[in-house]
C-alpha cells in the first residue's frame, strides 16, 4: 500500500494543476484581442501638396511600432503614409496643427 499513498499527493497536485490551468484559460478567453502588433506604414512618400490632404494623424513609437508613423488621409478618402523625418512632412505637420489651434 505505501507505492499507492505515496502516489496520491501527486495525483492531487496534477489535478490541481490542472484546474488552474483551465480557470486561466477560461479567464483570458474573454481578454480583448490587439488587432494590429506591426508598423501600419511599411513604405513612406517624402510630402504630398497640402491641398490633397484632409486630415493628419500622428502615431508615436510604442509597442505595436519602434518607429513615429504619419499617416495622411487623402480628400479622395485614401491614406499616405509620410516620412516624419522629411522637411515637406514636418512643414506639413505644422501647417495643420496650427490650422487645429485656430479652428
Amino acid at each position: 500500500m505505501a507505492p499507492a499513498a505515496s502516489s496520491a499527493p501527486r495525483l492531487l497536485r496534477a489535478a490541481m494543476l490542472l484546474l488552474l490551468l483551465v480557470a486561466a484559460g477560461r479567464r483570458a478567453a474573454g481578454a480583448p484581442v490587439v488587432n494590429e502588433l506591426r508598423c501600419h506604414c511599411l513604405q513612406t512618400l517624402q510630402g504630398i501638396h497640402l491641398k490633397n490632404i484632409q486630415s493628419v494623424k500622428v502615431t508615436p513609437p510604442g509597442p505595436h511600432c519602434g518607429q513615429t508613423e504619419v499617416i495622411a488621409t487623402l480628400k479622395n478618402g485614401q491614406e499616405a503614409c509620410l516620412n516624419p523625418e522629411a522637411p515637406m512632412v514636418k512643414k506639413i505637420i505644422n501647417k495643420m496643427l496650427n490650422k487645429g489651434s485656430t479652428n
